[in-house]
């Protein structure tokens, strides 16, 4: 079966290497792509609409999935039309608040939706393997040192605020200390989190955890946007057919 693709987002960094992603994908196809402000562009060969244009496209071209990576409040919409149109939604958008959250659920009621800071593999094999070496170093210090290029919006990014999640499920922490200056020594329990922001950095996450004359590093460096694109994709035809609920990458990888 041929996954039929939408993709919002076209012209930024991510949309354009979701459409080559898809392009060479032996299953996929880009039905349609939107952006805010299209100016005539194509990318790839597939032209880039109007994003005013996505409740009628996503009825019009019968997509089996779209693909998001935007903001917050234009994901929510996406998703929302998606929802009333019977079509499953992947996300990379970070920067969701509580109430972005819902809604995502209340879409997901209607139709399966993947929302995932990272779509990377190797990102996820981070995450399986971080919460095992916390529980291995208990009373070890730990800090987070994520990167990214200087037109990233959201700070930590989600895939830091993914992982501090694990850590913190598999130890006994205080808080999280954000940046530190002047006067501020490490108090005991508290997770280190540090957010960089160069140049055209594409993503890197490195969890220090150090105690006991030893230190251990895991880190994960992306090296091109198009792993991330691939990932989606990925998700994109994986989760085609699928019940309505809300899903993690984590489900496709496992599967």
């Amino acid at each position: 079966m041929t996954v039929r693709l939408g993709v919002t987002g076209a012209t930024g960094r991510m949309g354009r290497e979701v459409i080559a992603a898809a392009g060479g994908h032996e299953e996929c196809e880009v039905v349609f792509a939107v952006n805010r402000d299209p100016d005539g562009e194509a990318v790839d060969g597939v032209e880039v609409e109007s994003a005013a244009a996505f409740d009628s496209l996503v009825v019009e071209r019968e997509p089996t999935a779209v693909v998001d990576f935007t903001g917050p409040e234009s994901a929510v919409e996406y998703a929302t039309a998606c929802a009333e149109a019977g079509v499953a939604f992947v996300t990379g958008t970070t920067g969701f608040d509580d109430a972005d959250l819902e809604a995502l659920t209340e879409a997901a009621e209607d139709v399966p939706v993947l929302r995932a800071p990272n779509f990377a593999r190797g990102v996820q094999a981070l995450v399986n393997v971080v919460g095992e070496a916390i529980q291995n170093l208990p009373g070890y210090d730990v800090e987070l040192l994520e990167t990214h290029h200087n037109g990233k919006r959201d700070a930590p990014s989600g895939t830091a605020k993914r992982l501090l999640s694990e850590i913190e499920a598999n130890g006994d922490f205080t808080g999280r200390t954000h940046g530190r200056e002047g006067d501020q020594p490490r108090e005991a329990g508290e997770i280190g989190v540090h957010a960089l922001r160069a140049g055209d950095v594409t993503g890197e996450h490195e969890i220090v955890i150090a105690g006991n004359h030893e230190e251990v590093r895991l880190t994960h460096r992306a090296e091109d946007r198009g792993v991330f694109a691939a990932g989606a994709v990925d998700a994109a035809v994986w989760l085609a057919g699928r019940d309505p609920g809300s899903y993690e990458f984590a489900d496709v990888i496992a599967d």
